[in-house]
Order: C-alpha cells, then structure tokens, then sequence
C-alpha cells in the first residue's frame, strides 16, 4: 500500500511519469532462451521473496469435450509429490521453508507456480523442478485430488451466483474451445484414469510447450545456470497453438434457469477486446465509468440493489458484462441498458475522466505488490497479450485514452447482450432485456 500511495504522490506532483516508471520497470526484465523454453526474468532488488511460474501454453484448445479437465487434474495431482519428494517429505519442507507450491487451471494457459523466501529458494527449486520433471502420480494422489475436484464441480450449482457463472458457460462458450471448462465437469474427471494423467504429463515437457517466469532479488547468473540444469535436457517437441476464434455474438438473447428464489441474479455478457486489441484500453476505460454510473443510478439513486456492477475479463476471445441482483429485475436492467445507450450517444464529459489515470494507477499498483501478482502479469502479456514488453505499457495506454474512444468503443463492443438469469421466468419482461 506505501509504495502505491508514494507512486501516485509522485504522480500527482509531476515528479515522475508514466513513461519513466513503465522503463524503469522494463530495464529490469531479461529474457532468455534455454532450449526452446521462454524464460522472463525479472530482478527486483531487496525483495524478500521469490516466486516463479512454468505456464503451460494452450489452455483448453489442448483438451476435447471427453477429457475436460485433463489439464487442471494432471497439474493439480503432480504438485502433491515428486519421486525425490514423497508426499510427507514435500509437505514437512514447504512448511518449515515457507514455501507454497500450488497448479492451476484456466482458459488460456496453465501454471504450476512456487513462492518462496530468498533464503529458502534454492530447496523450494528443487522441489519445484522434480514436481514438474518426475511427478509422483500416485494412484493415491490421484484419488484425493479428483475426489476435491469433483466436490467442487458439484457444489458448482449450490449458490444462485455459480449456478449464474454454470449457465453462462453453457449459453455463452456453446460451440466455442472455451465450452470444454478448464476444470471439466463431473462426467469427464469421474471418466479419467491415472493412466491418462501420466500420458498427458509426458506431452507437456516439451519447451515448446512452456513458458517459465521468475520475479525476485536474484543473480541473473545464477538463476540462468538452475534453470539450464533443470530444464535444459528436455525435448524441444513441435507444440503449436490452435487459433482462437472470438466469442460471437450476432443478437441478444435472453435464458432464464428457473429457480425458487426471492431475488433474481442476473448477467448480461457482450463482445469485449483481448489484452493485445488496440480498442483494450478505451474499453477498461469504458467500463469504468460504466461501473460507476450503474452503481450510482441502480444502488445509491433508486436502491434498486445492493452490488450492481460492470466489469471486463482478461480472456484471449474476451467479454465483458454487467451484472445484478434484483427483486425487481426489470426495473434494474433498464436502468442499467439506459445507462449504456447514454455512452454511445452522448458526449463524455472530460469530467468523467479527472480521476481515471488516478484510479488505474493505484489499482494497478496495490495489485502489483507481490512477485507472485508480477510473474502472472508478465505470463499473461507474453502469452496472450503480444509479448512481455507491453505489460509496462498499460498506465501510458490508459492515459492516452479521450472521451471520444469510449464512446467509440462502447457503440462497437456493447451490443447485442447475451442475458442469462437464475430466477423466475415470470419476472423477467424479456423485451425489456432486447432492447439493446
């Protein structure tokens, strides 16, 4: 929190700008190449800590409808113990180091991640490359982390927001890489083997495959010689990413999942650009201020609900959304769809944007704090977002922005919304709903 609040005085009293820092911050990446795996480095003196990420390229185009979440099993099963780690022995180390050692799962990429303190690096590496290198996977290991996720994926539809969060998947990725979930569904991970686990496994070392990220107070030497020790010896393969195409969306639409509640949860999802489209920028911006003005006109004006909101993904086919939970469903999502066609049809007011290169700034920062939040901006940005480089371009982008560009942006992006409501049909006036 001190180093955002330092920055954004600086900023305010011109003595820095957005160009130095994003510099700055740029002179302190390298990249290298150790047989065909990408490795970022970034130094960052007199931190503490270190973390680091081996991404898996490719996400869910790598997975079909019959073995969803093949990815996110195998990745969550290696990291429960290594042939030089059994499970006893990994726990009793990161816990007296500690360290953390986690794997996750999302659309675009995967990642089996580590933070550590400086001092204790060297061992928590170590245990980190033989996870990744020689995975136990144990019919054992096997069976405790299918069974947590399976108690996930059923628990999925418990609460009115994840059933929201199940139903736009199903409308919305319909036909599209991104309907296969990163997580699969009860059907595909019941179905898997742990034979299949250890087939898959081998397909992913390859370094064409992956992508490695480092962010710490370390020698760049040093660094370079453990990760040529740990990974230079693995196949180079052939590894090429499928294409992706956008999510379409042609009309609006409206699906109700009937459920026998007071309050009706509703999303309305439209097109959105990815982190590398030139119309990225303007569209944060955009719905921004689209967030504030629903927020002032559907809670504070009308009380019409407690957590209206606005807010856009950071997918490679992206979308962006406004969201809600209402009583009175139809009086909220009008107001809300008024709002929006007040941003393609009237001018901006420069007021509007006083305090946008405030706003982005501290956020940006206060979740810049931590190596682990660097290593995952740095691995998004090379990943799916045209390369490293233009993570340090984000604030001056920001600031470039004029009213013009979101009102441009808004007349291209959000139109035809997709609606999908848990609740009662008979509460939603669906003509209310297309009116966009």
């Amino acid at each position: 929190m001190k180093g955002a609040f330092l920055l954004f005085l600086l900023f305010s009293l011109g003595l820095v700008n957005y160009s130095q820092t994003a510099s700055s911050a740029d002179n302190s990446v390298t990249e290298s190449d150790v047989n065909g795996l990408k490795v970022i480095f970034k130094r960052r003196p007199s931190s503490p800590t270190v973390s680091a990420g081996l991404f898996t390229r490719g996400g869910v185009r790598n997975q079909t409808a019959k073995n969803a979440g093949i990815e996110a099993l195998t990745l969550a099963t290696a990291a429960e113990s290594s042939k030089k780690f059994p499970r006893e022995l990994l726990r009793k180390d990161l816990a007296r180091t500690g360290s953390t050692i986690n794997a996750s799962m999302g659309y675009d990429f995967g990642v089996i991640s580590l933070s550590s303190t400086r001092q204790n690096f060297d061992r928590t590496w170590e245990i980190f490359t033989d996870v990744i290198l020689n995975p136990s996977l144990t019919p054992e290991d096997f069976q405790i982390v299918r069974e947590r996720t399976l108690t996930g994926l059923r628990n999925a539809s418990v609460s009115p927001d994840s059933s929201l969060i199940s139903l736009e998947d199903k409308i919305i990725h319909a036909g599209h890489p991104y309907a296969n979930s990163p997580n699969g569904t009860t059907e595909t991970v019941s179905g898997l083997k742990i034979e299949d686990l250890r087939a898959y496994h081998k397909t992913l070392l390859q370094t064409s495959r992956l992508l490695l990220v480092i962010v710490g107070d370390l020698e760049p030497q040093v660094v370079q010689k453990q990760i040529t020790a740990s990974f230079g010896d693995l196949p180079r393969g052939d590894y090429k990413e499928q294409s992706l195409e956008r999510i379409n969306f042609i009309q609006s639409t409206v699906d109700v999942s009937e459920r026998s509640i007071p309050t009706n949860y509703v999303k309305g999802i439209f097109a959105a650009p990815s982190l590398k489209d030139p119309d990225y920028h303007a569209m944060r911006v955009a719905m921004s201020i689209l967030q504030g003005r629903i927020y002032q006109e559907v809670r504070v004006r009308l009380n019409l609900s407690y957590a209206p909101n606005a807010e856009m993904d950071d997918n490679q086919a992206n979308t962006a959304n406004i969201y809600v939970t209402s009583t009175d469903a139809n009086a909220a999502v009008s107001v809300m769809l008024r709002e929006i066609k007040s941003m393609k049809t009237d001018p901006i007011e420069d007021d509007s944007f006083t305090g946008v290169p405030g706003f982005f700034l501290t956020t940006y920062y206060i979740k810049q704090e931590t190596n682990a939040a660097q290593v995952a901006e740095l691995a998004r940005y090379e990943l799916i977002g045209g390369g490293w480089r233009n993570s340090f371009e984000f604030l001056n982008r920001i600031r470039e922005v004029k009213p013009g560009d979101v009102q441009a942006v808004a007349n291209k992006y959000m139109k035809n919304i997709r609606f999908v409501v848990i609740g009662s049909p008979l509460a939603v006036n669906k003509p209310i709903f297309l009116q966009n």
